[in-house]
């Protein structure tokens, strides 16, 4: 998608191809993966990389258990995952935290609403839907927040947002975002903590969002 200028950090392409990226944060990658040539072909250069460090590395010894517990898994029945496509804005890996359950969006208030896909001690991944004009509270962040735009686009202190784009927020940014004129902003949103916000009032509604 030749319209995405907001692409994934190396770092954070690297950490998701040897699989050590937290799992909100890795929906968000392959989410956006599936959107972004530039990123597909990055990725790829990664994983290729990497097999060739597998390759050159010296074999390890391992026990005989180890050996009896793979083969054992080897033999067991093959039972395949489920396979959700692609569904209108909504990419595979979204369509898969979903597990083919319809979206149930809640309101968070002045139109703003969100669907909470998962949520673990490690961090949480959520759509959000922005109607066009509306801004989110102004915040900053406690850990790290990952917002890819599935539908319409959005502005904040850092830029502007639209389809394929993903910010990357830390805790040195506190913005307030604002969706743009057009359609609807829709994205999907990780993060490893809670948001911070500046305003009375989010932090009092805060729990009952868990954002």
């Amino acid at each position: 998608m030749s319209a995405v200028t907001h692409h994934i950090p190396d770092a954070m392409l690297a950490a998701y191809a040897a699989g050590t990226l937290p799992h909100a944060f890795a929906v968000v990658v392959a989410s956006h993966i599936s959107l972004c040539d530039h990123c597909r072909v990055a990725l790829a250069a990664h994983q290729t990389v990497g097999g060739v460090v597998l390759e050159d590395s010296d074999a390890v010894p391992v026990s005989s258990s180890l050996k009896d517990n793979l083969f054992a898994q080897l033999d067991a029945p093959f039972v395949p995952e489920p396979v959700y496509d692609r569904s209108g804005i909504y990419p595979g890996p979204v369509m898969e935290a979903l597990q083919g359950r319809a979206l149930k969006w809640k309101t968070l208030g002045m139109g703003v609403r969100q669907d909470i896909l998962t949520e673990d001690a490690h961090g949480s991944v959520r759509l959000l839907y922005i109607p066009p004009g509306q801004a989110v509270p102004d915040h900053g962040h406690n850990g790290l927040e990952m917002t890819l735009v599935l539908q319409g686009s959005f502005s904040d202190e850092t830029g502007q947002f639209g389809v394929g784009d993903v910010e990357i927020a830390d805790e040195d940014l506190e913005h307030t975002p604002i969706a743009d004129a057009g359609d609807p902003c829709i994205c999907l949103a990780a993060t490893d903590a809670r948001l911070r916000f500046n305003a009375f009032l989010p932090r009092i509604l805060q729990p009952i969002f868990r954002i």
